[in-house]
Parts: structure tokens; sequence; C-alpha cells
């Protein structure tokens, strides 16, 4: 397994986890191209975004970290960054969150960000376990969802 930045010709792999996730009853957001791109390869606040990819390059999962801005849909304080997991349910438990994280925090210090938000979905159990294993913390529960902060540094 390799764990990289997201490149432009990663997207159609984020998208195939993407919709593997809502076919799984896992994702309600959209799956789209569109999307994938606006909201991970080439959103204005990226802080960065990682891949991890199996030895064919087929796309396992993601994490994105994008800094907090002013009025961002999650409420979260302005200057954290916002944390984004998502892995294919076909490649699950395998140890790529906990890669993933090691990549995006090494960023998230880089970026002088002081805390990192992820803001899951209160049904989200497996979610929740794995911010949690990631030393995460609740720290405010807005309604149908738990926000978990890692406090960077």
């Amino acid at each position: 397994m390799n764990i990289r930045p997201v490149r432009q010709d990663d997207a159609e792999g984020i998208c195939a986890v993407l919709k593997e996730l809502t076919a799984a009853g896992k994702r309600t957001r959209p799956s789209d191209l569109d999307f994938v791109r606006a909201n991970y390869v080439d959103h204005p606040d990226k802080i960065d975004c990682f891949v991890a990819e199996d030895d064919d390059g087929t796309i396992l999962g993601f994490q994105s970290l994008r800094l907090a801005t002013e009025g961002n849909e999650f409420g979260t304080p302005v200057g954290w960054a916002m944390a984004g997991t998502h892995i294919s349910p076909r490649a699950a438990r395998k140890g790529i969150g906990a890669k993933l994280f090691a990549a995006t925090k090494v960023v998230a210090l880089q970026a002088g960000v002081p805390a990192i938000e992820a803001y899951i979905g209160a049904s989200n159990e497996e979610g929740l376990a794995y911010y949690e294993a990631m030393g995460f913390r609740t720290y405010r529960e807005p309604e149908g969802a738990i926000c978990k902060s890692y406090a960077v540094g």
C-alpha cells in the first residue's frame, strides 16, 4: 500500500470509493466527479489530501484536510483544520486510516493549525471509533453529529 498526496487524475478513483460507501449505506452526501473535484482535489481551503492505493494503483481510501474558514459548513472553529476520512468497505480494517492520519498529522503541524476537527454522523459507529483510536476526543455534539478534535503539536 502506498500513501501519497492526491493528484488531479485521482478524482475518478476517489469517486469510486465514495460510491462504494454509498452502496454500502455508509454515505449519504454526493459522490459524483464534480463533488469530488470541488471538495477534495481542488478545494480552495485544502491543506492537503492523501490517498491510499494498492500495488496496482487502485485507490482504497483517502483523507482530506481543509482549513476552517469563516462560515464553513460544519461550524468548525476558524483556523482549525477539518478532516474527512473515507475508506472503501472492501479495504476496511487494514490499517489504511492510521497510515493516512500519520501523513495528515505531518501536514497539519506544518500548516500551523492548533487542532483538527472531525464532524461525524452520530450513528456512524465505525467513524466514531476510528477517530477515537487516532486520539480525537468529543468536544461538541450538534444535532445528529458528534464532533471530535485532535490537538496538533
